[in-house]
């Protein structure tokens, strides 16, 4: 997803940041949350966007006036494919053109070794039979029905989020750091996984090894020098690293990341953690140091001896995305308490690999007004009018929220279960949020009880 800083600073802006406390709290827009975006200040959300959210009668999901949704698919139900049932805890995912009006989804199922549903064994798909995580496949016909649902990766673990490559192929990262011999693997873990969506064969299950051995969350790809981005996710000490992978051939199509390259991971001179950056416009001169044993064969890769200088790190690194030239990525919050050296409830950063600057474009928080710091936005993606639909990550009522161009923020869709009646399913976080190639649909997962959603309307 192209996204230009242009429209990622007005969809941030303090309206956005200022409101996040109180909509992520479940509770009406209003709320100052301390937010600053290039030193702006602004106000409360407004109920802007595509108006109050109509009770779903079937109990399902909350939309604007004139909008609809289909459920594709609902972990627990056989794969039409008659591979075994969908698996469980829906998470990452894209949507690619197929031809002819055709849509086909790539979703991650973030099974942890507890999970109750695992992604069927296929063979020539499984990289470890012992991990119970991978991607499934959806084929959506013009009309938008479902033609086909197969399994695309299996025997990996945690697959949480990922990115898609300027060759359409899908990127899934296992997010976990566990070794064969831990809790029952046979095979160690921590890698990424390319899957073509056209014909999962072809891809099969191989772990792009060069590309590092951590707790991936999300990656990005350079479309003009095949420079591949990656965050981690580590939200205890020693926090996550910021890298960058080298391909020995780059941009070279499906398969060419498998033929290695260098890793590396940034350094920021004088910054050991960019949580202490509070001053949005504040830029920093980088550099990229090699890793040294990107396998992490015997130290994890953010505790290894990078020199005399160190190492850049920060707590929940999640969302990472190219546009404007350049790679925007995500700090999800930072938190004293756990260790981290100052407070925020969420930085977007921005690279220019031409400069080789770093600079933070927003902050948010802290306030005392949050109620819910563990709240914060990660799957993330362009919206059709511009700016962006965020995915809520948290407690209580779950969200997808629109910002407007402008900075202003707007439920889009609520999980409707009544998580205040007995026998009422709790709805997990939205997650996976894309659009299609023709921007007339939003696909959508809850990821627990695991549900597919395609949502079409009026979009602008």
């Amino acid at each position: 997803m192209n996204l230009s800083r242009r429209s990622l600073m007005a969809a941030a802006t303090i309206s956005f940041a200022g409101s996040l406390g109180a909509l992520f709290a479940g509770a009406a827009p209003g709320a100052g949350a301390g937010a600053r975006s290039n030193g702006a200040r602004g106000t409360a959300a407004s109920t802007r966007g595509y108006g109050p959210l109509v009770a779903d009668p079937a109990g399902l999901l909350d939309l604007p006036a004139g909008f609809t949704y289909r459920v594709l698919s609902r972990t627990g139900d056989p794969l039409r494919s008659g591979e075994g049932t969908v698996p469980g805890n829906f998470d990452g995912m894209a949507a690619f053109d197929a031809g002819r009006g055709r849509v086909r989804l790539v979703r991650n199922h973030e099974n942890r070794t507890t999970a109750a549903l695992r992604v069927p064994p296929v063979e020539g798909l499984t990289y470890d039979p012992y991990a119970l995580g991978g991607c499934t496949l959806l084929d959506l016909d013009p009309a938008g029905r479902v033609t086909a649902e197969r399994v695309a990766l299996a025997g990996t673990a945690v697959n949480c989020a990922g990115g898609r490559t300027p060759w359409n192929t899908w990127l899934s990262c296992e997010e976990t750091e566990d070794r064969a011999g831990t809790a029952g693997y046979t095979r160690d873990h921590g890698y990424v996984f390319e899957v073509d969506p056209a014909d999962p064969h072809r891809s099969g299950a191989v772990p792009l090894t060069a590309m590092g051995r951590f707790a991936h969350e999300a990656v990005a790809v350079d479309p003009h020098r095949g420079v591949v981005y990656e965050t981690e996710d580590a939200f205890t000490e020693p926090f996550g690293l910021f890298y960058r992978f080298l391909p020995a051939r780059p941009l070279g199509g499906l398969g060419s990341l498998r033929a290695g390259g260098e890793l590396e991971a940034l350094r920021v001179p004088g910054l050991a953690n960019l949580a202490v950056v509070d001053e949005p416009g504040a830029e920093f001169p980088v550099e990229w140091v090699p890793v040294p044993d990107p396998s992490a064969s015997g130290t994890p890769i953010r505790l290894q001896d990078f020199g005399p200088g160190g190492i850049t790190h920060a707590q929940k690194l999640e969302g990472c995305y190219w546009g404007d030239g350049g790679v925007h990525f995500v700090s999800s919050y930072s938190r004293t308490r756990e260790g981290s050296p100052a407070d925020h409830h969420g930085q977007v950063w921005f690279y220019d690999p031409l400069r080789a600057r770093l600079r933070l474009d927003v902050v948010f928080g802290p306030a005392a007004d949050v109620r819910l710091p563990g709240d914060s936005p990660d799957n993330i993606c362009l919206a059709p009018d511009g700016g962006l639909m965020v995915c809520e990550d948290g407690g209580g009522a779950q969200y997808v929220f629109g910002v407007t161009p402008g900075g202003e923020v707007y439920p889009m869709a609520r999980n409707a279960a009544d998580i205040g009646k007995p026998g009422a399913p709790e709805w997990g976080e939205f997650a996976g949020v894309t659009f299609s190639p023709d921007a007339r649909t939003m696909y959508v997962n809850a990821y627990t009880p695991g549900t597919t959603f395609a949502v079409t309307g009026p979009w602008q």
